[in-house]
């Protein structure tokens, strides 16, 4: 595993402008995701009056088109775009070759037993990042955590970010969970107040906790 001190970390589902400039201000948070799902409780529809300025950007889209992906590229400054959707492989390679060069593309892939880590090897080369999530109906997560020794079978090349029910309480458990490809954390449900209101010293918290190993 990555050390804990380079470890990616990523806040989604943001929304409020006070509450995005008060998680931008934590230095132990990376990346910021703002969700254009328009079914989803945290949806982002236009542009908050202030949008980060320390942490990457990063855009989550569900079955979107790359017309609609590339407009909300430009509109809000899009740094990484999430396809948390059916997308296929040929999609992402489709999609690389219309981005700007160094716009990241993540991955999700639902994870409910090995045979789900067989999709996420259809997908080297194509994407930058996975984003292991844990398996449900919908798109929008579960709030639950799959069992992740099931990783333990993850042999791919691409490098993963972990997601899916992760709270304050899970520091030690990420703290002694090793894989050689996992590069990232991904936080959002379990951190709120309520949908798209993050509680930013439990944030605050938890973050330093895993910074400080």
């Amino acid at each position: 595993m990555t050390h804990s001190k380079n470890l990616i970390i990523k806040v989604c589902g943001m929304r409020e402008a006070d509450n995005i400039r008060a998680v931008d201000e934590l230095a132990s948070v990376d990346w910021m995701g703002f969700i254009f799902y328009p079914r989803s409780s945290r949806h982002v529809s236009q542009v908050p009056a202030f949008m980060p300025e320390h942490t990457k950007r990063v855009g989550v889209f569900v079955n979107a088109t790359a017309n609609e992906i590339l407009k909300r590229l430009s509109l809000f400054s899009l740094d990484l775009i999430q396809l948390h959707g059916h997308e296929s492989a040929d999609f992402c390679s489709e999609l690389r070759a219309l981005l700007p060069e160094g716009t990241g593309i993540i991955k999700m892939v639902q994870v409910g037993s090995i045979d789900d880590l067989q999709r996420a090897t259809e997908y080297e080369g194509a994407v930058d990042y996975l984003l292991f999530e844990t398996r449900c109906e919908g798109y929008g997560g579960s709030g639950q955590q799959f069992d992740w020794s099931i990783l333990d079978d993850y042999h791919g090349r691409t490098p993963f970010l972990l997601t899916g029910g992760i709270g304050p309480s899970d520091a030690d458990k990420l703290l002694s969970f090793s894989h050689p490809m996992m590069v990232g954390i991904d936080l959002n449900s379990k951190f709120e107040s309520a949908p798209a209101m993050k509680d930013v010293n439990r944030l605050k918290d938890f973050t330093e906790r895993l910074r400080q190993g």
